[in-house]
């Protein structure tokens, strides 16, 4: 099943980059370590990448747009360094209360990248440090799901019962809830392993 993955939607915060509570200052950007290479494997494979975020600060108010941008271009430029390229990146701005359609786990920057790419669910996958990212894999019907614990993932995955610290990816049967994922990493790097694997 994971040849056929094609897809990698991928959470900002925690999965990417190294978790700052809300991170408004593009010095603040720090790729996890190791998420340069695997991602540019990834791409080198055939694969395309999709940066899919919350980005509640704005909607609260804890930072502009333009700091978001700021921090936005920070990141892409420390990718392009990786010969790392985003086919796009779909945001939701706004705090959870604004009811909005946007918000992880809501499909609605799914809907956008399907609308915008043509995107095959069942050739996608969704990486992340958290539950909403799990549960925005299932709203949106993709074929995968994976956890990671590096961000707040350790946490997640201490929530839902999941084993961790853990020495490499591992696919998890059978889902006990929606809220459990396909795939149990101790890093981006360690899914990338399982998808260029098979």
């Amino acid at each position: 099943m994971h040849e056929q993955i094609h897809n990698i939607l991928l959470d900002r915060d925690g999965t990417v980059i190294e978790e700052r509570h809300y991170l408004a200052d593009p010095n603040g950007v720090q790729l996890i370590p190791g998420a340069g290479p695997v991602l540019r494997a990834l791409m080198d494979s055939g694969r395309r990448l999709f940066l899919v975020t919350n980005q509640s600060g704005i909607g609260r108010g804890y930072f502009s747009l333009a700091q978001y941008e700021a921090v936005q271009g920070r990141l892409l430029q420390l990718l392009g360094e990786e010969g790392v390229e985003l086919a796009a990146t779909v945001m939701c701005p706004h705090a959870p209360d604004d009811g909005c359609s946007c918000r992880k786990p809501l499909p609605g920057l799914w809907e956008e990248l399907q609308a915008a790419y043509g995107l095959d669910p069942a050739r996608s996958i969704m990486i992340g440090d958290k539950v909403a990212d799990i549960r925005f894999a299932r709203s949106s019907g993709l074929a995968l799901a994976a956890l990671v614990l590096t961000g707040h993932g350790r946490q997640t995955a201490l929530n839902l019962g999941l084993p961790n610290p853990l020495a490499k990816a591992v696919a998890l049967h059978p889902l006990t809830t929606p809220d459990h994922p396909d795939i149990l990493a101790p890093d981006l790097g360690a899914v990338a392993d399982l998808l260029l694997k098979t």
